[in-house]
C-alpha cells in the first residue's frame, strides 16, 4: 500500500515516473501485447454515431435553474446512445433536479476521443457560463494512447484548478478499468488494469489538491461489467450500454449533490470497517482506485488541511443504491427524477469519424 501510494504521489507530482510498464517487459511479451492491441482494435472497430440532443432544462420546481456541465471523453458524452435522456449528463441533471426540487440546465462539452490534454479547450467553452458544477469523466484515452501519467494528471489538475477559480464545483469520475474490455486478453488486460488504476490514483491526488473531489469508476464498473457483460457493454463491446452509463451516473450523483450543497458533506463519521476514513490523500487515492464507488475529497484534521504526509482527504462510500436487475428507463435519474423538458439544438460533441475509443 505504501509503495502504491508513493507511486501515485509521484505521478501526481510529475516526478520519477517513466513512460509505462512496457519498458520492463521482454521483447517477446512486447510483441504479444502489440498483436493483442491490434486484434482488440480490429474487433472494436468504428461505430458510427450521431450525438443526440442533450443540452437544455431538466426537471421542474421553483427557482433559477442550477447549471451542470459535463466534460471529458466519450463516457461523459454517452457514446453510442441514441436516446439523449439515457446519457450520463441527462441522468445526472434529472437526479440533481429531483433532489434540489428545482430545474437543472445541462451543457455537455465532452468530446469523443478526448484525452486530458484536450481539457483546456473544454474549460474555455465553460468560461463565462456561470456553471454551478462540472462533472469530468476522463482517462481511458490517456491509457489507450499511452500518455505519460504525469502529463495526464497535470492537465487534469490545471483544468480542475481553473474551474474552481471560476467558482464551479468539480467532481471527477476517474479512469475506468480498461482491463474489463473482453477484446483485450491476458497479459494486456493485466497491464491495462494496472495502468488504469495507477492513473486513477494520480487523478485523485491531483483533483483533490486542486480543490475538487473524485469518484472511483474503475472497480465499480469492473465488477458489474465482468458479471453482466451483455447488459453493461454497448454494441461495440467497448463502451458502456445504457445500463452501464446509468451505473456510472448513479455512482457520481451523490457526490455531485454534496458538491452543490444539496446533501451534507458527511452524514456520519467515516466507518473504518467499510474502508472509509481520513487519510493522507495519496493513501486515500490508492484505496479509492481499488474499491467500488469511493469518493475522495479534501478534509481538515485539527483545523489543518495538511499533515506531515501531505493533504488530508476523506475517503467515503456515498453510493447507497445499486442498479438492480431492471435497467433505468428513458428519463429516469436513479433517484426518482425525470427529465420533463429537454430543449436546445446542441448535443454532446463527437469526432467526425465516430471513433469507438474513449
Amino acid at each position: 500500500m505504501v509503495l502504491r501510494a508513493a507511486r501515485a504521489r509521484r505521478i501526481a507530482t510529475a516526478t520519477a515516473f517513466g513512460g509505462g510498464g512496457l519498458t520492463l517487459l521482454g521483447a517477446g511479451t512486447v510483441g504479444l501485447l502489440y498483436l493483442q492491441a491490434r486484434l482488440a482494435h480490429r474487433a472494436i472497430g468504428r461505430t458510427p454515431w450521431t450525438a443526440p440532443k442533450v443540452n437544455g432544462i431538466y426537471g421542474s420546481g421553483d427557482g433559477t435553474p442550477l447549471s451542470l456541465v459535463m466534460m471529458g471523453d466519450s463516457t461523459a458524452a454517452g457514446f453510442a446512445l441514441t436516446d439523449g435522456l439515457q446519457t450520463p449528463g441527462s441522468l445526472l441533471a434529472s437526479g440533481i433536479s429531483a433532489i434540489a426540487e428545482r430545474p437543472v440546465r445541462l451543457r455537455n462539452v465532452a468530446v469523443v476521443g478526448a484525452t486530458s490534454k484536450n481539457l483546456p479547450t473544454q474549460v474555455e467553452r465553460v468560461r463565462g457560463t456561470d456553471a454551478d458544477v462540472a462533472i469530468v469523466f476522463i482517462g481511458a484515452n490517456d491509457v489507450i494512447h499511452r500518455m505519460r501519467p504525469a502529463d495526464s494528471v497535470r492537465h487534469l489538475q490545471n483544468a480542475v484548478r481553473e474551474l474552481i477559480d471560476m467558482g464551479i464545483a468539480v467532481v471527477v469520475g476517474t479512469c475506468p478499468d480498461l482491463g474489463t474490455v473482453e477484446h483485450i486478453g491476458w497479459p494486456l488486460s493485466y497491464i491495462a488494469r494496472r495502468a488504469s488504476r495507477q492513473l486513477a490514483a494520480g487523478q485523485t491526488i491531483a483533483a483533490v489538491e486542486a480543490g475538487g473531489r473524485t469518484v472511483s469508476l474503475g472497480t465499480l464498473l469492473s465488477d458489474e461489467f465482468h458479471s453482466y457483460p451483455d447488459d453493461m457493454f454497448g454494441p461495440d463491446r467497448f463502451h458502456p450500454s445504457a445500463r452501464g452509463y446509468a451505473h456510472a451516473a448513479t455512482a457520481v450523483l451523490p457526490s455531485a449533490c454534496v458538491a452543490l450543497g444539496l446533501l451534507p458533506e458527511l452524514e456520519t463519521v467515516p466507518d473504518p470497517g467499510r474502508g472509509e476514513g481520513v487519510l493522507p490523500v495519496d493513501r486515500a487515492a490508492v484505496e479509492a482506485a481499488e474499491e467500488s464507488g469511493m469518493e475522495v475529497s479534501g478534509a481538515r484534521v485539527a483545523g489543518r488541511e495538511r499533515g506531515p504526509r501531505g493533504r488530508w482527504a476523506t475517503l467515503i462510500r456515498r453510493r447507497t443504491k445499486t442498479i438492480d436487475d431492471e435497467p433505468l428507463t428513458t428519463g429516469e435519474s436513479g433517484t426518482g427524477g425525470t427529465a420533463v423538458s429537454v430543449s436546445g439544438t446542441e448535443g454532446a460533441e463527437s469526432d467526425p469519424g465516430g471513433r469507438s475509443a474513449g
